[in-house]
């Protein structure tokens, strides 16, 4: 149980900042479609693997967008980076 709550707490750190970049004006369109399909990846009802991994192939489509701005990319690093660590 406590292994869950810690997977919580990263889950919800990583859709704030996904919330964060969605409210950015300097973010592309194409970037925040992705993002938002990856918080519902999120949100769905799987194990924390498989919404991870759903989260993570969506951001990564878009971490090398040339169009995206550069401290929105680190931020999606670190997404991904946290994305990695979320594991059943």
């Amino acid at each position: 149980m406590e292994g869950d709550k810690n997977l919580d707490s990263i889950i919800s750190q990583i859709k704030q900042q996904i919330e964060v970049l969605l409210n950015d004006n300097s973010v592309p369109r194409n970037v925040k479609n992705a993002l938002d399909e990856a918080r519902k990846a999120l949100d769905q009802d799987a194990s924390y693997s498989v919404r991870s991994s759903a989260a993570t192939y969506k951001i990564d489509e878009i971490s090398n967008d040339i169009n995206l701005p550069p401290y929105a990319r680190t931020v999606i690093w670190n997404l991904l980076s946290l994305l990695e660590s979320v594991k059943d």
